[in-house]
């Protein structure tokens, strides 16, 4: 049975309190918890968190409005963004909708229109998100300081993008939904304000947009407002006219929208009371008209009277159906539910009752109804039945949909992890893991289906998801239950199989989806899955417990060389050493999100010049005041997938720390393959050197040649972009693939790093000398600079000048130091008698 939700009513009637649990209980999928007034609302909400809350508007001394605002406060113990539905008796709509948006309310329904709960509902769970009364702004301002004292004026009311160029804002703005968008349109500024202007009332003619201006002139305003801006604010301005400014052009689209339906109001009221005087001359025409069924039947259960709305439902006449039983219409699964109720009303039962049933249309559909009975009795107190039929066909594909919804990925139409979770639990109860009864559960992950996304975009990724999931549903039967579970990952759970049979079944999809061809603009290409495998019996059937192991038997799967199946075993070594690997990886990750690092920063020294040409930086991670080197962390951050955040990390302190120490005239930066290609890095760069107004020349980005010949044509790419930006560009260990010598032509770098291994060794061993002078050479002849790592003594260091290398790094120059100690490390260099005596010879 699927797991209840916890649904809070809170409304003063009894009537509507009972009105709504009817109208959604059938879906089966709530636990009601009922309130009459605000403050016990809230008693509930301090002790116990719910999934969904209903409110009425008048619910005691804290209404329906504010007591929304107490549950977006977080105070409660149920979650700040759980879903809230507000049903008032009635309203204007957009002055409602543009309230709850103020007080973070999902939807508002009138209490009339009930018949919408499920849908509405639906809508709601699916996609509720974390709620705020601010309103989002995007705000142009290439001067940051300026940007920063405006978003502290505006922060009360608006949650501010800041972007420093039109292209940057036109991207922004085309990515995301604003309530209004500031520009600088000063007269520095106003040619390029216009054609921004231009651009976002092309895509959205009612955007509301607000201008900042410099000048007196009466007729550059009156211009502004034509061109389609909403308003304008003279510099310099108070800061409470700019957010009172801002404020009412963001809402000026529902001041005129919620002043029309509040006329429109006004006119339906002035006009109810000559309708009332027609009321009673139309009740027979609104019986004879009326869309729901009115029937009365005799005191044997048959048909005496009936409406002309009984043929627009059934196709059958009124006359054919007139001393029939209501049953014979009635489709046979619910025949004998309508006779018993019946009988029940006319032996003196419940007075009345209401029924959910199928009738048999003439033309062979089925039609969901809701027939209502009420017994009435004549004159001679015999006892007869009046009953209400209404069509509610929609309402129940609507709540089919919700249970839909609720359970299923909407992409791939697989079961979602909500129901898998649930279905987990229920495998892993003790009633289903006898001794003699097995099941397993398999992890699934596409291998590398990121480079889909990247390299042929999220919609050609979505197509090969959809197809991967049939490829699924082909595969494995049907008595076995396959779900997404988020991105690229899935999980199937395989009941009452043994775990030879299930290693064959994780097998089999692997062969499917590496047989399989995926079609992308005329192009046809494949992918591979790799598969995570446990068991789950009377010994081993934790839910939590089977599903780590499952993951950590998916990285072993990877680990391997993936498009392969692994199955967990509390023996294996490898399982034992990802599953350290991960557990460390996590406390990295977590050390980067809190910036618990310490950069070093090593001289790299100009050999012709005789000086510090500039610095590599080189990341230490601070951990229980010791410091983690680099091979120490790095695996485990692989594993996870998260090198990006590594290096975003070091991005943002490298430049600050540029910006922050003159002595720092150049810094390398090293890059990891999986983040170079990254699309959120190059913005990342850019705006970083922004923030802290640093030129991108004082950077260098360092990749290592065997992750850049891996993908050339997007490597030269995004290097020649970096170009562009102004850095400049290195190629690390340089010669570990010493075939690629060609490549070298192909990528615009500026500096190449010799590997190590071969300046280590260079006076005892003649092949790794060779090496050195070929890539210095082939340095020289394409114009690069070459860079030799691993100097560890004078010796190498006088081959190497002689040799012609450009730069030197490495112990014997200087040791990495914290920024804190570069200038008094720049002053030993300076005083060191070896590198000035060798300069001048």
């Amino acid at each position: 049975m699927a797991k209840q939700l916890k649904l809070l009513i809170l409304n003063a009637s009894v009537a509507e309190r009972q009105t709504i649990k009817s109208t959604l209980n059938k879906l089966n999928v709530f636990t009601f918890i009922e309130a009459s007034d605000s403050q016990d609302g809230l008693k509930i909400l301090k002790n116990e968190a719910v999934d969904i809350i209903i409110t009425g508007l008048d619910v005691g001394k804290i209404d329906g409005w504010r007591f929304s605002r107490m549950i977006r406060s977080g105070l409660l113990k149920t979650p700040k963004n759980t879903p809230i539905l507000l049903t008032p008796p009635i309203y204007c709509e957009r002055i409602a909708e543009t309230t709850a948006r103020s007080y973070g309310i999902d939807a508002v329904l009138p209490f009339e229109r009930q018949d919408m709960l499920p849908q509405v509902l639906a809508n709601v769970l699916s996609t509720h998100l974390e709620k705020s009364s601010r309103l989002n702004l995007l705000l142009l301002e290439a001067d940051t300081n300026k940007a920063k004292k405006i978003t502290e004026q505006l922060h009360l009311s608006f949650a501010v993008t800041h972007t420093t160029s039109t292209k940057t804002t036109l991207a922004t703005y085309l990515q995301q939904t604003f309530a209004i968008v500031l520009l600088d349109a000063t007269e520095s500024h106003s040619e390029s304000a216009g054609e921004l202007v231009t651009q976002i009332l092309k895509h959205n003619p009612k955007q509301a947009i607000v201008t900042i201006i410099d000048n007196n002139d009466a007729d550059y305003a009156e211009q502004l407002l034509l061109s389609g801006v909403t308003d304008f604010i003279r510099a310099p301005y108070e800061p409470s006219l700019l957010s009172k400014v801002c404020d009412h052009a963001a809402r000026r689209e529902d001041f005129m929208v919620s002043y029309a339906e509040f006329a429109q109001k006004v006119e339906q009221l002035s006009q109810s009371q000559s309708r009332y005087k027609d009321l009673f001359s139309a009740h027979q025409r609104i019986l004879l008209h009326l869309n729901t069924v009115v029937l009365e039947f005799d005191q044997q259960g048959q048909i005496r009277f009936i409406n002309p709305a009984w043929e627009n439902l059934t196709g059958y006449g009124i006359k054919s159906s007139i001393a029939k039983s209501l049953a014979d219409y009635c489709v046979d699964d619910y025949k004998q539910t309508l006779l018993d109720t019946i009988s029940h009303i006319l032996q003196g039962g419940a007075k009345q009752q209401q029924i959910e049933i199928q009738l048999k249309h003439k033309n062979g559909n089925e039609v969901w109804v809701e027939c209502r009975m009420q017994q009435i009795t004549n004159s001679r107190n015999a006892a007869t039945i009046t009953a209400t039929i209404d069509n509610i066909h929609e309402r129940k594909q609507a709540e089919l949909q919700l249970r839909h919804l609720a359970l299923h990925d909407t992409l791939t139409e697989l079961h979602n992890r909500y129901y898998f979770d649930q279905q987990l639990q229920r495998i892993c109860q003790a009633k289903y893991t006898h001794t003699d009864i097995e099941h397993a559960l398999i992890y699934i992950d596409l291998d590398h289906f990121k480079i889909i996304n990247d390299s042929k975009g999220h919609q050609q990724g979505d197509i090969v998801l959809k197809e991967v999931a049939q490829l699924f549903t082909a595969n494995i039967s049907d008595e076995h239950l396959v779900c997404r579970i988020g991105g690229d990952e899935f999980a199937v759970l395989l009941k009452n199989t043994q775990l030879l049979d299930a290693h064959l079944i994780a097998e089999s999809i692997c062969v499917a989806i590496e047989k399989h061809q995926f079609h992308c603009e005329e192009q046809v290409y494949s992918i591979s899955c790799s598969i995570g495998l446990t068991q789950i019996t009377a010994q081993n059937n934790d839910p939590s417990e089977c599903l780590k192991q499952a993951d950590i038997a998916l990285y072993v799967a990877k680990s391997l060389g993936r498009n392969l199946v692994h199955c967990y075993s509390k023996e294996d070594t490898n399982s034992n050493t990802l599953q350290a690997g991960l557990e460390w990886g996590h406390s990295i990750r977590q050390a980067l999100q809190q910036d618990e690092i310490e950069l070093h920063y090593q001289p790299i020294w100009d050999f012709k010049r005789g000086h510090v040409a500039y610095f590599e930086a080189l990341l230490r991670l601070k951990l229980n005041d010791e410091l983690i080197y680099p091979n120490h962390f790095i695996p485990s951050l692989e594993l996870l997938n998260d090198t990006y955040l590594m290096d975003q990390c070091v991005i943002r302190n490298a430049i600050k720390s540029v910006a922050q120490h003159p002595e720092l005239n150049q810094v390398a930066i090293n890059l990891s393959a999986q983040s170079f290609l990254d699309e959120r890095l190059l913005p990342h760069i850019e705006s970083t050197l922004q923030q802290f107004k640093v030129s991108p020349a004082r950077i260098i980005f360092e990749i290592t040649e065997s992750a850049s010949i891996n993908n050339l044509v997007a490597t030269r790419a995004m290097i020649e972009k970096l170009n562009r930006l102004g850095c400049h560009f290195s190629i690390d260990d340089f010669g570990t693939g010493f075939s690629t010598f060609n490549y070298l032509k192909q990528l615009p770098a500026q500096h190449v790093k010799i590997d190590g291994s071969f300046v280590r060794d260079m006076l005892n061993d003649p092949i790794d000398l060779a090496l050195v002078k070929a890539i210095n050479d082939i340095c020289c002849s394409l114009d690069r600079h070459s860079v030799a790592e691993f100097v560890e003594n004078q010796a190498i260091f006088l081959a190497l000048k002689e040799i012609g290398v450009d730069y030197g790094q490495g112990y014997f120059i200087a040791r990495p130091v914290p920024v804190e100690k570069i200038s008094e490390q720049l002053k030993k260099i300076s005083a060191n008698k070896l590198f000035s005596e060798q300069q001048a010879k």
